[in-house]
Parts: structure tokens; C-alpha cells; sequence
């Protein structure tokens, strides 16, 4: 498969921090890869770089051979890259099926006298925004919720709500920002059979930050691993689990020693 990401020296600096510093990075397509380490250790920030949040200080990222450093998010959202949050957020006083609407937005063409006067192409736009939100919705779970505002669903499924939107912006790449963060073990064990469905399904290529080792080691296709903005490891979910670099970064110098100690 060819690299659809691909990070060259790329560094993020605010200030004096170096948030991200000279991270080479290639992602290929359809492939799923984690991005792990430490709090701190520049995965957000590499995030943010990525789908024009930050530009980066230095270096150069191509997504599919455009260079899109200092790109701005909705450029980078008509290229085909979508991303969900750390913290979820969804439009809580809007309903599902308005939250979905709105990630397909920059998809419609439909100018200001267009969507006053409801001309027939808009109105088979819109009926075409219509059913294809539908179908997303049903997709993720979701359905029976469509005029349920979004602040009203239990957590585990504002979860879904969020890719549902991130997929009506037709994404080529999907960033999944801790996606099982504060789940419970079966919806964890749901949204992990979900992001591997995501690719299978869509051919999607999927970039992950996530802490639950068990979600990475059961999901990636390659896992890198960051701390203090520097790349220490990177490899297949194997390999890293036996990396002692990766081990020292989480557990500690001394627990290392204990761990080589008992072998």
C-alpha cells in the first residue's frame, strides 16, 4: 500500500517547549496505527499538526501528496481527512440527525438564494444529504435517535454520534482521538470491533490516539510511540510490547530493572 500521511522532521514548538520535535511519520493507506506514550508526550499536538489546528515550526506533512502544512481544517476536511475530540464535541442543542448534517455541510453547494428559494436541485441535494445522514446514523448504531438532541444520548453513543459526523465529511483518513476514553469494558470492546469495521468496511485509513493498551495491541497494524515529543519506538503491537525503551517511558528506570531482574 502507498503512504497516504507522511510526516517529515516535523516539530511544533510553543515557546521555549518542544512539543513535537522532528517526528518522521508514514501512515499507509487502509492501515490502522496508534500513536501511544505518556501524558505530555506530544500525540494531541501531532493530532492538532496534522489536521491544521497548528502549523507545524518545522518540516513537512503530505496527505496524499499534497503538502498541508499551515492548511487550515476545513481545507483539510475537503481533502479528505476527518478527526473526533479528546473531549467530545458534539452541538448538544442540535439533534443527532442535525449533528451528522452539519459534518456534511461542506459537501453541499447550495448558495444563500438556493437554500431560500428551494430551487428542484436543492431540494434533491437536501434529500440526498437526508438519506445519506440516515444511512450513516444506522450505520454507527444509531438509529431510532434521529430527533433525539445529541446532549440527551448516554455517553457511549456521543461517541458514535461524533464519527457519524466525522464520516459525513467523507473522510479519506480518520483521527480517532481517545475514542474508548471513559467507556466501560463492553462498550470498549464495541468501539474496537467498530474501528476495525470502519476500515474493513469503508476502506478507511485510521490514525488513533488511545491509552487502553488493550485497544491498541488488539487493533493496530503499527504502533509509534512518543515521549517528550520524540518518537522511541515504533513498530508492530509485538514488538513494542517487548521494547524497553517503551517500557522504561511508562513504567519507569526502576521498574525495568525489576522486570529484567525476575527474567
Amino acid at each position: 500500500m502507498a503512504a497516504l500521511l507522511e510526516a517529515k522532521g516535523v516539530s511544533k514548538k510553543f515557546g521555549g517547549l518542544i512539543a513535537v520535535d522532528t517526528l518522521d511519520f508514514i501512515l499507509e493507506e487502509q492501515a490502522i496505527a496508534s500513536i501511544i506514550g505518556p501524558n505530555g508526550a506530544g500525540k494531541t499536538t501531532f493530532f492538532n499538526v496534522v489536521t491544521g489546528f497548528y502549523k507545524p515550526t518545522t518540516g513537512t506533512v503530505l496527505f496524499n501528496k499534497h503538502d498541508i502544512g499551515g492548511r487550515k481544517p476545513n481545507q483539510l476536511t475537503r481533502l479528505g481527512i476527518g478527526r473526533t475530540f479528546q473531549t467530545i464535541r458534539l452541538f448538544n442543542n442540535m439533534t443527532v440527525l442535525e449533528n451528522v448534517l452539519v459534518g456534511m455541510h461542506h459537501r453541499l453547494h447550495a448558495s444563500f438564494f438556493g437554500a431560500v428559494l428551494q430551487p428542484p436541485r436543492v431540494r434533491r441535494e437536501e434529500q440526498h444529504a437526508y438519506e445519506e445522514a440516515m444511512g450513516l446514523l444506522d450505520y454507527v448504531g444509531l438509529k431510532g435517535h434521529e430527533e433525539d438532541f445529541a446532549k440527551n444520548l448516554p455517553y457511549g453513543l456521543q461517541r458514535r454520534l461524533e464519527i457519524a459526523r466525522a464520516l459525513g465529511t467523507d473522510p479519506k483518513m480518520l483521527l480517532l482521538d481517545e475514542p474508548t476514553a471513559g467507556m466501560n469494558p463492553n462498550e470498549t470492546q464495541d468501539m474496537t470491533q467498530f474501528i476495525r469495521k470502519l476500515r474493513d468496511d469503508r476502506g478507511l485509513t485510521i490514525l488513533l490516539i488511545e491509552h487502553d493498551m488493550h485497544v491498541v495491541m488488539g487493533i493496530s497494524d503499527k504502533v509509534t510511540v512518543l515521549d517528550y515529543g520524540k518518537k522511541i519506538a515504533e513498530g508492530t503491537p509485538a514488538q513494542i510490547q517487548r521494547d524497553e525503551r517503551v517500557i522504561e517511558a511508562y513504567l519507569g528506570r526502576r521498574a525495568l530493572e525489576m522486570l529484567k531482574h525476575d527474567d
